[in-house]
């Protein structure tokens, strides 16, 4: 009696030990941006930051004030060096990069439109 129970639990376990599994997400398609497409902030840039909700902490108690009526002024020219990503504080500081909330990442097509628009000379 005491064997099979033995046998019985074994074999559950081994059941459920092996349907335990992380999914994979497919990989993201990357996106090309075309040297002659305007990436502007207000429509490519302002949605990436609502979407993280960067203003739930940078409401204006916090620098840089991300509010959607205020963000881009905020922003350029004292976070962003226009033409310049690398050595600007915004891209540097974008989570996944540098900067909390540690549970938040950008996709590498979110970085990428970020850094475009930069090195595009962050057009409003």
């Amino acid at each position: 009696m005491k064997k099979n129970a033995l046998l019985i639990l074994a074999g559950c376990l081994l059941l459920f030990s092996t349907s335990c599994y992380y999914d994979e997400l497919p990989p993201e398609e990357q996106i090309e941006i075309s040297p002659d497409q305007e990436i502007s902030f207000a429509a490519d840039v302002l949605p990436i930051i609502a979407k993280y909700n960067c203003a739930g902490c940078h409401d204006g108690g916090q620098d840089p004030d991300l509010r959607a009526n205020n963000a881009y002024d905020a922003l350029v020219p004292q976070y962003v060096t226009a033409g310049d990503a690398a050595n600007s504080v915004f891209f540097q500081r974008l989570p996944g990069k540098s900067h909390p909330p540690v549970n938040i990442s950008l996709t590498d097509n979110e970085l990428t439109t970020i850094e475009e628009w930069i090195n595009r000379g962050a057009l409003e």
